[in-house]
C-alpha cells in the first residue's frame, strides 16, 4: 500500500484587497446546501468583533457566535479589519492506507479572510471551509508585528461559542471512556467530551456534531456551558505555546438528517488533516488479534497457532512482559515478567521467530512510564527483535505538551516501521491520514469494562465519528451472555471499526472451542472499500453493511426492545449471483454459543429481513459467486 496523493481540480477566485472595517463574509457547500458567514463587527453591533453562523437547507444551525481568544501581546478585545479575502474550490480523491473507504472525495469551498487588528501589531488568518458534510474553520496566530517572525505566541485560552436557536439535546460524557447521558445543552458541564452530537427540536429532528480535527501540536479542546445563551463554549486544556505563528486545529460543525448520515460522512474529519506523511506505507498491515494473557512462551506459542487456524494476523502481549508497568523504574527494554502476574517462563524472542515463521506479527504493550523514559531506546530495539507493532497504555493527553509528545512518539514508531495502538483517554482526531501506523485507538468503555449494549450503541454513533476505537471484543468471557448473545459479538467488529480489531480480549486458545460461527471472522477483514448504514438510533439500534472487495458484511446490533428491518439489497451487483452467510441468534442449537447459520442465494434487488431480539444482534456475510462457484449448492460454506 502507498500513500496515493490528491487529484484535484483547484479553482481559485482571488477578491481584490481590500481594508474594511465591517462586513460579511459567506462561503457555500458545493451542494450549496451549507453556508457559513463570518461577520467582522455588523452583527453584533461592535466594531470590529468576529463571528460566525453557519446554516443548512436555509436554517439556523449555528446562530452568531464570537470567536474569541486571549494572546499575549494583543490588546484585550481587538478590532479586527479585513486585509484581504479569497475563495478557492477543491475537487478531489484520495485513497486512505487503512479506512473505511476505498476512496475519499475532498471536495469543499474554502474562504481565507486575513485579519489585523487597527493597531497594524496583531495578526490573525481565519480559514474557513463548507463541505457537504459541515463547516469547518482554523486560525493562524502571527507574532506581534513589530517583532520577529520567530517570537513566541502563547495563547492563553480560547472562547469560541457554538451558540444555538433552541435548547437542543445532546449526548454528553465528560471522560474518553465515559459513558454518555442524553441531556439538553442548558444541563451541560465544564468539560464535555468531543464529538458532541445533538438533536435538533425539528420534526424529523436532524443531527449536528461539534468536534475538532488535527490536533496534533495543541491543547485539546472540550466544551463547557455558554453563559446567558443556549449552546456551548470552547474550552482549552491548558495554554498553547509556539515559536512563529501557530494555526489551531479545525473546529468543526456536522450536519445531517440522521445519525447514521453523520457516520457515513465522517471522512470530513480526515479531509481536515494533512495528507499521509510517509511515501511508502507496505508494511502497514490491518488485522485482527488475540491479547496473550499468560505472559509464557508457552502461551504465546498457542496464541500464534490458534492466530493461524482462526485467520487473526497478530498476537499481542499485554502488561507485566517487562515487570511492573506501574513502576518508574520497569525496564522495557528486558524481558522480565513481573511476578504478580505470571511466573513465567517467558522466552519473548522465541515467540516472535515462532511468530514470523508462521506469519503471525507480534504486538507489545508498553506503559506510558517506560514510553516517556525508554522510546528513543526501544524502537530501534523492537525493530531487531522483529516486533510489528506496539500498544501505548495509559498516555497523558489534553496539554499541548502531551498532545505533541504523543503525535511526536507515533511519528517516530513510523520511521521505524511500527504500528500503534494508544490507549486510554486519547480520542484521535483523524491523524492518521498524515501517520496511517496509528492503527487504532481507545477512548471508548470497551468489552473489559462490560458496557451496556445502550452505551456501545451510543459510542457507534458519537465516539466513532472521529475515527476507529478499539473495544476488546472478547467472544467467549461470560461477560458476553450477561449482556447479549454471541452473534451480537459476531456484528460487533463490522459495525465497530478498527483496523487492529482485538477480537479475543479475555479469551485463550484453550476455552476455544472452534464454534462453526467463526468461520464468519475467519472470512471478516478489517479496513473497508465502502460503508453504508442501513439504520441506526442513537443508544437503540444500529445495521451498518461493509464491502471489501466484491464481498460484502453487515453487522446488527440491538438494544432493549426487539425489532425488525428489512431491506433492498441495491447495494449488490446487478446480474451475479451471491450466497448469504447469515449468523443468528438460536437457543436451539446444541452449542454453548447458541449461534444459528443459514445460507441462501441472493441477488441484487432481493429484500433482507434481520430480526432481533432485545439484546441481540446478527451478523451477515453475502459472498460474491465466480463462474466456477455458480453451480455450487448454496449450504456449501
Amino acid at each position: 500500500m502507498r500513500c496515493a496523493r490528491l487529484r484535484s481540480s483547484m479553482a481559485t477566485a482571488l477578491v481584490a484587497s481590500m481594508t474594511t472595517l465591517a462586513g460579511q463574509f459567506t462561503v457555500h457547500s458545493p451542494d450549496r446546501r451549507l453556508e457559513i458567514t463570518v461577520d467582522i463587527g455588523a452583527e453584533q453591533g461592535e466594531q470590529g468583533s468576529l463571528t460566525y453562523a453557519v446554516k443548512w437547507q436555509g436554517v439556523s444551525v449555528i446562530v452568531p457566535s464570537a470567536i474569541r481568544l486571549e494572546v499575549d501581546e494583543w490588546p484585550t478585545s481587538p478590532v479586527w479589519t479585513v486585509r484581504s479575502h479569497w475563495v478557492m474550490e477543491t475537487n478531489g480523491i484520495w485513497r486512505p492506507v487503512c479506512g473505511e473507504r476505498a476512496v475519499v472525495r475532498d471536495h469543499h469551498r474554502q474562504l481565507c479572510l486575513e485579519l489585523w487588528d487597527t493597531t497594524g501589531r496583531s495578526r490573525m488568518d481565519l480559514i474557513v471551509r463548507a463541505y457537504d458534510a459541515g463547516a469547518a474553520f482554523s486560525y493562524t496566530i502571527y507574532p506581534p508585528a513589530a517583532e520577529n517572525e520567530s517570537s513566541t505566541v502563547r495563547i492563553r485560552a480560547e472562547h469560541t461559542e457554538f451558540r444555538l436557536p433552541a435548547d437542543w439535546s445532546g449526548w454528553v460524557t465528560y471522560a474518553g471512556q465515559g459513558v454518555y447521558s442524553k441531556i439538553p445543552m442548558s444541563k451541560i458541564r465544564r468539560g464535555c467530551e468531543r464529538p458532541l452530537v445533538l438533536e435538533t427540536s425539528d420534526r424529523p429532528p436532524r443531527y449536528v456534531a461539534l468536534a475538532e480535527a488535527r490536533m496534533v501540536d495543541f491543547a485539546r479542546m472540550k466544551f463547557g456551558p455558554l453563559l446567558n445563551a443556549t449552546g456551548v463554549v470552547s474550552v482549552l486544556d491548558g495554554p498553547v505555546v509556539h515559536r512563529g505563528r501557530i494555526t489551531s486545529p479545525w473546529r468543526v460543525i456536522m450536519v445531517a438528517e440522521s445519525p447514521g448520515q453523520l457516520l457515513e460522512n465522517n471522512d470530513i474529519f480526515l479531509n481536515l488533516n494533512d495528507p499521509c506523511a510517509w511515501p511508502d506505507t507496505t508494511w502497514i498491515r490491518p488485522g485482527k488479534v488475540i491479547r496473550e494473557v499468560t505472559l509464557t512462551t508457552e502461551g504465546g506459542k498457542a496464541c500464534v497457532d490458534f492466530a493461524v487456524r482462526r485467520g487473526l494476523q497478530f498476537i499481542e502481549y499485554d502488561a507485566g512482559w517487562y515487570g511492573d508497568e506501574y513502576d518508574d523504574t520497569a525496564d522495557a527494554t528486558t524481558v522480565t515478567v513481573d511476578p504478580k502476574r505470571s511466573q513465567g517462563p517467558l522466552d519473548l524472542l522465541e515467540v516472535i521467530r515462532y511468530a514470523r515463521q508462521k506469519q503471525i506479527g507480534v504486538i507489545l504493550y508498553v506503559n506510558r512510564r517506560a514510553l516517556e523514559r525508554q522510546l528513543d531506546r526501544l524502537l530501534p530495539l523492537y525493530r531487531q527483535w522483529g516486533v510489528m507493532g506496539m500498544k501505548f497504555g495509559f498516555v497523558q493527553v489534553g496539554s499541548q505538551q502531551w498532545t505533541a509528545w504523543l503525535h511526536d512518539a507515533i511519528r517516530k514508531c513510523a520511521e521505524h516501521r511500527l504500528m500503534v495502538d494508544v490507549h486510554d483517554e486519547y480520542r484521535e482526531t483523524g491523524v492518521r491520514r498524515t501517520y496511517p501506523n496509528l492503527m487504532t485507538v481507545e477512548g471508548v468503555a470497551g468489552d473489559e469494562t462490560s458496557p451496556s449494549n445502550r452505551t456501545t450503541l451510543t459510542y457507534a454513533f458519537t465516539r466513532y465519528l472521529a475515527g476507529p476505537a478499539d473495544h476488546t471484543v472478547c467472544y467467549y468471557d461470560k461477560r458476553v451472555t450477561n449482556l447479549a448473545c454471541h452473534a451480537y459479538q459476531l456484528a460487533k467488529p463490522v459495525v465497530l471499526f478498527s483496523p487492529w480489531q482485538f477480537l479475543f480480549w479475555y479469551d485463550r486458545p484453550s476455552a476455544c472451542q472452534d464454534e462453526p460461527e467463526l468461520e464468519f471472522w475467519n472470512h471478516m477483514p478489517t479496513i473497508w472499500d465502502d460503508t453504508r448504514v442501513l439504520a441506526g438510533a442513537i443508544g437503540e439500534y444500529v445495521v451498518i453493511a461493509r464491502r471489501s472487495g466484491a464481498d460484502w458484511y453487515i453487522g446488527a446490533m440491538n438494544a432493549d426492545d426487539p425489532r425488525s428491518f428489512e431491506f433492498t439489497l441495491d447495494f449488490l451487483e446487478p446480474g451475479r449471483s451471491y450466497v448469504a452467510h447469515v449468523y443468528r441468534h438460536d437457543p436451539s442449537v446444541p452449542t454453548r454459543t447458541r449461534v444459528g447459520i443459514e445460507r441462501r442465494p441472493v441477488r441484487a434487488g432481493d429484500r433482507l429481513r434481520i430480526q432481533l431480539g432485545p439484546r441481540e444482534g446478527q451478523a451477515i456475510r453475502i459472498e460474491a459467486q465466480s463462474e466456477q462457484t455458480h453451480a455450487r449448492a448454496p449450504g456449501v460454506p
